[in-house]
Order: C-alpha cells, then structure tokens, then sequence
C-alpha cells in the first residue's frame, strides 16, 4: 500500500541510522557523483580546517608556558602570539574553500535532483496523481530537497567536523595528559546516553510539528487553487479559521517542543561546563603536584571544550541526519515510480482516425468496486463526426481519457487504425488527438507562449494564422503588446470565451487527426458562443471529431450520436432519428432542453 506523501514522519515511520536506510542516502549521494571532485576538494579543506584549529588550544598553552619562563620551539612571546593568528588565518582560508566548494555540489546537485523529480512526475501515468494531493508532490521537490540540499551542504560537514575534532582532541589529550583525559573521558558516557533520550524525545514532537505544519500548508494549497469557489460562497472567514486552527496547533506543539528543547540545552550546558569545572580542579591540583604545567593544563581546557561542543552538536546533527533519510527515501519513493509505458518506438506512424471500441469495460484503480463502463462499444471512420450525449457521471469523459490513454483498459480493447492503443507510441497518439476543454486553464504567460504549446517551434505567422482561424487574432491585436500580453495565472486576465479561443488557436496549430470537443461552448454567453462555435466548426473540418456534450444544440450536425447511460451506450444514431423515438433516452433529454414545461404561477 502507499503511504501517504507531503507529511512528517509519524512514529511508526522512525528512520534509524542502521545499513539499510544509510543506502537510501547514498541514493540521492549518487547525484553528487558528477560533481566528485569539489567535493572531495571540499573534504579536504574540511580535514585540514578542523585539524589546523585543533593545534590552536595546543600553542595557547605553549603560550602560557612561555609567559612562564619555560621554553619552547620559540620562546618569544609575540612569536607564539603570531603563529596564533597565522593558525586563525589558514584555518579561515580552508574554512572558506570548504564552504564554497560544497555550495558548489550542494546546490548543482540539488538542481538536478529537482529537475529529475519534476521530469519524473511529469512522466508518471494519471494513476499516480489520482491516489496523492498536488501539494504533497510539490512538498517533494521544495521542502524534502532543501532538507537534502541542508544536509548535503551543512550537515554532513559539520558531522564530519565534529568527529575529526571529537576523535583527533581525544587522541592529543590521551597523549599528552593521560591522566587527566580518563578523568574527563568518566563524564562522557553520562551526557550521550541523557542527550540521546532527550534527543529521541525532542524529535517526536518535531515530526509533529512538521505534521501540523503540512495539514496547515494543505488547507492553504486548496484554498488558493479554489480561490473563486472561496470567494463566490464567501467562505473567506470560514478559510482563515480554518487555516488559523491550524496554525494555533502547530504552535502547541512547537512550543511544548521548545520547552524540551530549552531544558535539554540547559542542561547540556550545565553538564558542560560542570564538567569543566571538575576537569580545572582535578587539572589545579596535578600543577600544584608538579604533574603538569599551566600552559598544558589550559591547552586541556580548551580542547575539552572543543570536545564537548562536539558531543552536543552531535545530538542535534543525528536528528537532522535522520530527517535526511525520511526526506531522501520520499524523493527516491517518486524517482522509483515507474513512468507511462512508451509503447512501440516507432513514433513516426501516421494517425488518420479510425476509432473502434470494442466491448471496454473500465473502472478507476481508485474506486476499483465501482464499474465505469459495461461493455462500450461503437467505432468510428477517419474524418467522421460523432457525438457522445448523457448525463453527468454516465462516463462520456471516461471514454476520452481511455482514448488517450491516461489510463488502461480493464477488458475488452480500443483499436485506432486497426492497431491497439497500447501498441502506439504514446508521443505520437497524444500529440495526434487535440482537445478543446469546457474549462480552458491557460499558462501564466504570454498569448504566445499559450497557442504555441502546441508546437514549440512554430513560426509568428503561423500563430497569428491560427489565432484568425480560432476568431481570436481581433481581440488579440487590440491589446497593446498583442501577442505578448500575459494572461495571468490559469488565465485569469482574459475572458471565458476569449480563454476558449486561446485553446482553439492552440489546437488548429496542433493540426490533430482526432478532435476532441469537451463541452467547448457551454459556459459562453450568446456572442461568444456564436464567436467559438464558428472557430469549432472551422478546426472540425476533416477531423475524426468527439463531441462530448450535455447541450444538444452543439452536436446536431455530427453524423452520428451515442447516447450514454450509466457507462452504457442505449442509443445510436442521428439527431432526427434519435429525437422522433417515443420514450427514449434522447428523446427524453431533447424534451427537457427544449420544451421546458410551463411553471404554473405561484400563489
């Protein structure tokens, strides 16, 4: 079963640190491959950075000892006080190359992870988007890449960082000062096994934020896609308390977490610099034995800090390593999906229209209990127009999305040329068949660029001869940057019956052999609809054309009408004979259109 995308990582879901879900990110690492070398660059820069700032305790100390009097490689004090600054000043020069070299594949490798999520989603068949939300897909390529891309820039160095400075620091010091190393090694096993439970705990209730932070994010997706609905039933109030429960739930939950937070802080900082503390006293009293110098005693000092620092950025970088994992498995979950088949290779086929289904049965892999059609059959010669009629829901629309293969067949088969739809390239069957919408949703550019959808490289001339053919070019040129004006976002800049003849413009560039007509004209006032129906009957011309329609004033003059009932065909055949049939489908149908019975007046 799939699991639900776009949300946090609930406690069933824990990514533990073990081989298996290391792979996963070794998996999105696999994008970082072409850009190895600045990243190794990069690790080296990383090494020598950390260990160039390890020496700095160690000289710290020699400078102590020589305000002391005791001797060492250099004796002057101002000679050790610029190796100091000299150590500063290399390790910032690594420190930047180290920065600038993982942006480099951090960011370039991010890019094309996001360009290979949006390649693949784009690919995938109807099937996938019908089972998960629009904005659980675009929290896949925002919020779980920028995770990744944290990782791939911050986290992993620091992981890395730290443990340089957590092993090599522990090693110095075993060196140098033995004793008092074992000593401040006896508190270590203390902090780890207290930050660990804090940690685990912490990062439950930070899942759960993220859970209310995605539900919230999901009422704001859906309220901005259906802003006219919002807007026509006033549900403007209803939206933003709505949207504010949510908020008030995320902030609950995030501040209970920041209180487990504050308190795990505060006592790592309490457990720290007890421990330093502990570590002065015992360090006082091996100098005042004669154990030890002062020089090496605050050289102890400071690389206990730096150690300690690195168990508590440990707790916080395991978290976020964690996190990765969820993130990266979510975006191979999508990279592994598995893209609409092809079909034959041989793109250059021909299409003139002949249409043939025979005996198809259908139902949504969603609602796999519900039947859609029963055994639909009905052909179609090249160049023939027909007409699918019915009511809402008898699966007209069904019928059209099988055609282009959105999704497959359950039974039966549908033959185009003589050939199976499954066996045709499935480039050339789409790029074959144009459609004009009853609600046109254009891109947020230009006229241009949305006529030109069809054909990428078409000339300016051949969109301005479309553009006249779809009775559009007359409002087009009224505007001050003609084609170039912008439509806004889905269109919302032009009108109805200006959006339909966009999309009309747009399939005459296309030059489709079959022609799809989804109820072009049924939301058009008279003069649009007189404007559209005049490009319509001009792109029809020989087409193999599907008129789907619920106003049977737009398909009389199709040669043929199927009428549709409950994914059945029940009647065949034209508009004079099916309308003279007592009692039948159409018939009926054509009486509530067109002789509406008279209201008796009200009292």
């Amino acid at each position: 079963m799939a699991k639900s995308r776009g949300l946090a990582l609930d406690d069933s879901e824990k990514r533990k640190l073990n081989k298996q879900n290391f792979q996963k990110l070794i998996g999105i690492f696999s994008f970082a491959y072409p850009y190895k070398v600045p990243f190794l660059l990069g690790m080296i820069f990383l090494i020598f950075s950390s260990l160039m700032l390890l020496t700095f305790p160690f000289v710290a100390g020699k400078l102590i000892d020589a305000a002391s009097g005791e001797s060492w490689i250099v004796d002057d004090i101002n000679s050790i006080a610029f190796i100091l600054l000299g150590i500063l000043l290399v390790q910032s020069v690594f420190s930047f190359f180290r920065v600038w070299l993982f942006a480099q594949v951090s960011e370039k490798s991010m890019r094309d992870i996001r360009k290979a999520i949006y390649s693949r989603l784009v690919h995938l068949p109807m099937t996938f988007f019908d089972k998960r939300r629009t904005g659980e897909l675009i929290s896949r390529i925002t919020s779980d890449v920028s995770l990744l891309q944290d990782t791939f820039s911050i986290t992993l160095a620091e992981l890395m960082r730290q443990v340089i400075t957590l092993l090599a620091g522990i090693g110095f010091l075993l060196y140098t000062t033995p004793k008092l190393t074992f000593f401040m090694l006896a508190t270590i096993p203390v902090l780890v096994v207290i930050a660990m439970v804090f940690g685990r705990f912490i990062r439950r209730l930070s899942k759960a934020t993220q859970d209310e932070l995605a539900a919230a994010n999901v009422v704001v997706e859906e309220t901005l896609q259906s802003i006219v609905t919002v807007k026509s039933f006033t549900g403007e109030v209803y939206e933003s308390q709505r949207y504010g429960k949510g908020l008030e739930r995320v902030v609950n939950v995030a501040l209970k977490a920041a209180g487990f937070r504050g308190a795990f802080i505060s006592f790592i900082i309490f457990a720290l610099f007890g421990g330093i503390v502990a570590v002065i006293w015992y360090g006082a009293t091996l100098v005042s034995e004669g154990a030890m110098s002062v020089g090496d005693l605050v050289s102890f000092v400071l690389y206990t800090t730096f150690i300690g620092g690195s168990i508590a950025g440990l707790g916080d970088i395991y978290g976020q390593v964690q996190k990765a994992i969820g993130s990266s498995e979510r975006v191979i979950e999508i990279l592994d999906e598995l893209p609409e088949a092809e079909g034959d290779s041989d793109g250059d086929s021909i299409v003139k229209g002949d249409v043939v289904f025979d005996n198809v049965y259908f139902q949504y892999p969603t609602r796999e209990d519900h039947l859609v059609l029963h055994g639909i059959s009905f052909s179609i010669r090249s160049g023939e127009k027909i007409a699918l009629a019915g009511y809402s829901g008898a699966g007209k629309s069904t019928i059209i999305q099988l055609l282009l293969r959105f999704y497959e067949v359950g039974k039966g088969q549908i033959l185009l040329d003589g050939k199976p739809l499954h066996r045709w390239n499935l480039k050339r069957l789409r790029s074959s068949i144009g459609i004009v919408p009853q609600e046109v949703l254009l891109f947020g550019g230009s006229i241009r660029e949305n006529i030109a959808y069809a054909k990428q490289n078409a000339t300016e001339e051949e969109i301005i001869i479309a553009a006249r053919k779809a009775n559009a070019w007359q409002f087009i040129e009224k505007f001050p940057e003609g084609l170039d004006t912008l439509v806004g976002e889905r269109g919302v800049k032009l009108s109805g019956g200006q959006r339909q003849r966009i999309a009309i413009a747009r399939a005459i560039l296309k030059d489709p052999s079959i022609l799809i007509l989804d109820e072009a004209t049924s939301s058009l006032d008279a003069e649009s609809e007189a404007l559209v129906q005049e490009a319509l009957d001009e792109l029809m011309k020989n087409r193999t054309t599907i008129v789907i329609a619920h106003r049977l004033a737009t398909i009389r003059k199709v040669d043929r009408i199927y009428m549709i009932k409950d994914g059945e065909i029940v009647e065949e055949g034209s508009h004079e004979g099916l309308a003279s049939v007592e009692n039948g489908y159409y018939a009926n149908l054509v009486k509530l259109q067109f002789n509406e019975p008279v209201l008796p007046p009200s009292d």
